[in-house]
């Protein structure tokens, strides 16, 4: 709901249940990655508008902590299907505002809203445990503890652009199911996607303060907001460098880090060369490689490198470059900064003796997708998450040397290994260093009920809808002396 519609929308920001313009009477552009132009400004709150939403937050956990779980659920039940019922806005603003296609739009919404249910589903199976004391040596079984999960209070989410309605709703349906509370800060750039589905979870009747969404500018709230004492749990999913600066600051709270991957395919002598290129192409390529678990780096056995390069350069050639409207797979990255860094990764490799076998075409911020063959670990592309469309390939004379390389990676979030050897799989897998290694599959995330684990600089914390439930509450015992 703009507070105006006069050429540019100006969106509110949302506390106690209230549409609201910031007090400081400043406002964000948001530009849209393809069209170039702004689509809406967004509230820049201040840091007392900040502690108004935490307050609201607080109070509202009280009362939302004790009610039935079955009461809880009607409500995320009733935002799944208003997610649906809107999908059609939904999906549109996500495609204007993060320039993912229209039918990659309308499966956010989508999944989200099945995330929602399942979320709920599985709250509605968690229980908790008992256990009697004689079970250990000396102890009485008069004495019986009862296990139970509580939650944490109030949890700041915050998501980045890349999903910005999936990731949101991944922090949020865990949290209020549990029985806390929600300060939701979305990503800049994504910020209208995030509302529309906050609009969504408004007309669910939720009650007033379980979820408040603030926008603003990191520099006047971000610190503020990971610092506050009022926040009892944080989720953040973003790039490292942002993680790691919220992990050093919030003190003596539980965390849970998504943050980037450098995700490596090795290609082992024996794979499938034609299923492995077409796995490879879709986790490097799809929405331009906007993907903490894209495929960032191929590492192929020498064997068959020449081969895999010549297949990989006719699949690349094939891809769909232009504009979302046109459901295409390579679109324009999130801004031009973002480009700029893509293309000063792939002018370092070029310089320094890569091999260009496709690409390297760029307009504003469109990044045609660059396939660079003969990648040594000198090349920054080699070891920098580009978070665009660039497939570094790097040959390996052994199954051991790729996987030295990708363990030399700061980054430990996923690989995919590609052989029709399971043995082989395996050994390569437990060597690894990451949190899931795909067997002949491209890395990503999901399903979601799926464990999600970033190691290293990837992140801290394991999700996956049962495992956020279980991040975002604590074990409780209580412990029964009966007479005996």
């Amino acid at each position: 709901m703009p507070v105006n519609s006069i050429h540019i929308p100006t969106y509110p920001y949302y506390i106690n249940g209230d549409w609201l313009e910031s007090r400081s009477g400043q406002t964000i552009d948001i530009y849209s990655p393809y069209l170039n132009e702004v689509i809406g400004k967004v509230q820049a709150i201040t840091k007392d508008e900040v502690d108004e939403a935490i307050i609201s937050a607080r109070i509202a956990q009280r009362d939302w902590a004790i009610r039935p779980l079955q009461e809880r659920a009607q409500y995320l039940y009733r935002w799944a299907d208003e997610l649906v019922a809107s999908k059609d806005e939904i999906a549109a603003t996500i495609m204007k505002e993060v320039g993912k296609t229209l039918k990659d739009a309308y499966k956010e919404v989508t999944r989200t809203a099945e995330f929602i249910q399942y979320t709920v589903e599985e709250a509605l199976h968690m229980h908790g445990e008992s256990m009697r004391g004689d079970s250990f040596p000396g102890c009485s079984k008069s004495k019986v503890a009862i296990t139970d999960r509580v939650p944490l209070g109030v949890v700041l989410a915050i998501s980045p652009f890349n999903y910005p309605v999936n990731l949101s709703a991944a922090k949020i349906a865990p949290a209020l199911i549990s029985g806390n509370t929600v300060i939701f800060k979305p990503a800049t750039q994504g910020t209208i996607s995030g509302l529309k589905m906050i609009e969504a979870l408004h007309r669910s009747g939720l009650p007033k303060g379980l979820v408040n969404l603030v926008t603003g500018r990191g520099s006047e709230i971000g610190d503020y907001l990971v610092e506050h004492d009022s926040i009892d749990m944080i989720s953040f999913t973003g790039g490292t460098s942002t993680g790691i600066n919220i992990a050093k600051k919030s003190v003596m709270i539980p965390l849970v880090l998504e943050l980037g991957g450098k995700d490596p395919g090795i290609v082992c002598e024996d794979a499938n060369l034609f299923e492995s290129a077409k796995q490879i192409i879709s986790g490097a390529f799809s929405y331009s490689g906007q993907r903490c678990t894209a495929i960032k780096r191929v590492l192929a056995h020498e064997n068959i490198a020449d081969n895999l390069v010549q297949i990989l350069k006719e699949e690349t050639m094939n891809l769909s470059v232009g504009s979302p409207k046109d459901e295409s797979m390579i679109v324009p990255l999130i801004d031009h900064q973002s480009a700029d860094f893509v293309q000063g990764l792939i002018d370092d490799a070029l310089e320094k003796g890569a091999t260009l076998v496709t690409g390297n075409k760029r307009s504003k911020n469109l990044i045609y997708p660059t396939l660079l063959d003969n990648v040594t670990m000198d090349m920054d592309v080699a070891i920098e998450e580009p978070f665009g469309p660039v497939l570094p390939i790097l040959r390996v004379k052994s199954d051991q040397e790729a996987i030295d390389i990708a363990n030399q990676s700061e980054y430990g979030l996923q690989a995919s290994v590609f052989t029709n050897d399971i043995n082989r799989a395996f050994r390569i897998s437990n060597n690894i260093e990451a949190g899931t290694v795909q067997i002949n599959g491209r890395t990503e995330r999901g399903p979601d009920h799926f464990p999600f684990i970033g190691i290293k600089k990837s992140g801290i914390g394991s999700q996956g809808i049962r495992r956020s439930i279980e991040s975002m509450t604590r074990e409780k015992v209580t412990v029964l002396n009966l007479a005996e």
